[in-house]
């Protein structure tokens, strides 16, 4: 084994981990400041799960429809989340996007524009008015391809390849991290003052998802294990329309804006079924006027804002009913259909990936033919417990953001909240380390025996003579965890795979890769199986104490919302003994104002941007 000073190492203020959209802007904004910034990413740059949010970013600019503002976007957010956000995160974001979206528009990101020349914006799910500024269906994409070109120009030092594997300590301090190099194979230990985690979801635990193959929860592991507390992360969103055909690209995401574009949800007898499930208090609380609420609930395909676009959560569990009802599309799924509703020439220039998407790798025509689609497993409203402003956990100088930070979503994300957070909460995680590194008197210095036991755990995979295959052990999560911890859940099929991921974590004990550590991908699948399994066991406990119904959480045996839930959040943590614990924490009580404003009518709120 070798000596922590002959590892190759490298020294900065700040050190982020995740080059999605929240990493890039925090190193952006800690770089503007005069830090020295580090940036690792498990992939390529470029290559993150941020390219695949595809319909736009939400903030209340008021380009298409004047009556929209700050305000109304956070009631729509704590309407979304079911009430469980953290009501400042939720302010914050509200409040600060829309110049987030104007200084990323600074920056050099080419938006689609309004006749008169502003920031268009587009209708998503959940959300009142137009309110996703976009680029076709590129957003995401765009928003790396902006952040990367200005935060390199900022001297951000980015190391791609690089999996890491732990964060190191001084006491109980931020110290650094240990990486690894995917291709030779070497570790690298990165000193820092204060790490920002941008690390993302942990989707792979799951056999139908959109994420890809990095999404295995290692922020979530990495700050479990160095004493940070989940949170949520019972609250899971399966995306309603992820592909369902050819099985090759079973889950690929299709982007909500072919809703906010006019598509429309037919089950196989060509009915349009979202009218029939509509739960009609939210109907009565989402609605515009009383008439509008009528309209959806007698069915009237007049109504402004169409069904397809109710919550994520709403959308997802009528599809489900509709396949098990029997009336699924031929491949389980549902169909979208965009064709009957726009001309092809509109359909190709609004949705230019869709098309080549499903022209590519489905051999379908959307300007003629309707879509299969069905729930795929997309995104984590939980995550890591942050300080609402400084995004700090309660380790010292560990800061995170994006998806893998929990608070803004509540029991369930809106669409297009997601781009918008990242700029928001990367932009506060950056400010809020540059802060904590420069109240540090002296660097702290990683611990050399848990850098040594870190790379003892990682060799000792390639060292044993025999063991489980790691591409087997992971297959078996995904079965579990889409069986047992999927869209509907019940306390036996939670309790089941509780005892599954017990075993799994047996057979991972002594599971073997082949091969030395050049260019292995064996054993970075193995490295790879702890925070998996760290991830999917939170997920599963944490459901299991919820015993209710709330957003993107359903449990079959506990219908609908419990009052006594409602400002209830699940903490997880790690036990003295090493085992997991979970626990029941009030949430914190909001301001007067923030309450008033919440449970305001339209009216009140409108023309109120101050």
């Amino acid at each position: 084994m070798a000596d922590i000073d002959e590892l190759q190492q490298f020294e900065h203020d700040v050190l982020v981990i995740g080059a999605g959209g929240a990493g890039l802007r925090a190193a952006t904004e800690c770089s503007n400041r005069g830090l020295n910034t580090g940036l690792i990413c498990k992939s390529l740059l470029g290559k993150a799960h941020t390219v695949m949010a595809e319909g736009g970013m939400a903030a209340a600019l008021g380009n298409v429809d004047s009556r929209d503002n700050w305000k109304i976007h956070f009631r729509d957010t704590m309407r979304g989340g079911k009430f469980l956000n953290q009501w400042r995160m939720a302010e914050l974001h509200a409040r600060m996007a829309p110049d987030c979206v104007r200084e990323l528009e600074e920056w050099g990101a080419v938006f689609d524009r309004t006749p008169d020349g502003l920031i268009s914006q587009r209708n998503f799910g959940g959300h009142r008015y137009p309110r996703l500024a976009h680029v076709g269906d590129r957003t995401g994409l765009e928003m790396i391809r902006t952040l990367q070109d200005h935060g390199i120009h900022q001297g951000i030092k980015v190391y791609m390849e690089n999996k890491a594997l732990g964060l190191l300590l001084d006491g109980d301090k931020i110290a650094g991290v240990l990486g690894l190099w995917r291709e030779t194979g070497r570790f690298a230990l990165f000193k820092a003052k204060a790490v920002i985690m941008a690390t993302g979801g942990g989707g792979r635990a799951w056999r139908v998802t959109s994420n890809s193959w990095e999404y295995s929860g290692d922020g979530l592991a990495m700050a479990y294990h160095a004493g940070a507390e989940l949170m949520d992360l019972e609250f899971t969103q399966f995306h309603p329309t992820g592909m369902v055909w050819p099985p090759s690209v079973r889950g690929t995401l299709v982007t909500e804006g072919v809703r906010g574009d006019g598509g429309i949800l037919l089950n196989s007898k060509h009915e349009r079924f979202m009218f029939n499930y509509i739960p009609e208090r939210f109907a009565s609380e989402t609605a515009d006027t009383e008439e509008e609420a009528n309209l959806w609930l007698n069915g009237d395909k007049e109504a402004r804002r169409p069904p397809e676009l109710l919550t994520r959560d709403v959308v997802a569990r009528a599809i489900l009913a509709e396949t098990e009802a029997g009336r699924g599309s031929p491949h389980g799924g549902a169909f979208l259909d965009i064709a009957s509703q726009k001309p092809p020439d509109v359909i190709r220039r609004k949705l230019p990936s869709m098309y080549h998407q499903f022209k590519e790798l489905a051999e379908l025509d959307i300007t003629r033919e309707p879509m299969e689609v069905g729930p795929t497993m997309h995104y984590f409203m939980g995550g890591i417990r942050v300080d609402h402003d400084s995004q700090q956990t309660r380790v010292p100088g560990l800061f995170a953001c994006g998806e893998c930070a929990a608070g803004l979503h509540g029991a369930n994300r809106l669409g297009g909240n997601s781009l918008s957070d990242l700029l928001v909460f990367g932009k506060l995680a950056g400010i809020g380390a540059c802060e904590y590194a420069a109240s540090l008197p002296s660097a702290p210095a990683p611990d050399a025996g848990q850098v040594q036991g870190l790379m003892r755990s990682a060799t000792d995979i390639l060292n044993r003579e025999t063991g489980e295959n790691p591409y087997s052990i992971h297959s078996d999560l995904q079965d579990l965890m889409q069986a047992k911890v999927g869209i509907i859940r019940n306390q036996a099929y939670l309790e089941e795979g509780l005892d599954g991921i017990d075993q799994l974590r047996t057979r991972t004990a002594g599971v073997k890769a082949h091969g030395t550590s050049q260019y292995n991908a064996g054993w970075h699948e193995a490295l790879d199986l702890d925070p998996l399994l760290i991830t999917s066991e939170a997920v599963a406990r944490a459901a299991l104490l919820r015993k209710e119904s709330r957003g993107a959480h359903t449990r079959a045996e506990h219908e609908g919302e419990n009052e006594e839930w409602g400002n209830r959040n699940i903490v997880t943590s790690k036990a003295a003994d090493g085992s997991m614990q979970v626990q029941v924490v009030e949430r914190p009580a909001p301001s007067e104002e923030l309450r008033a404003i919440a449970t305001a009518t339209l009216e009140e709120l409108e023309g109120t941007a101050s």
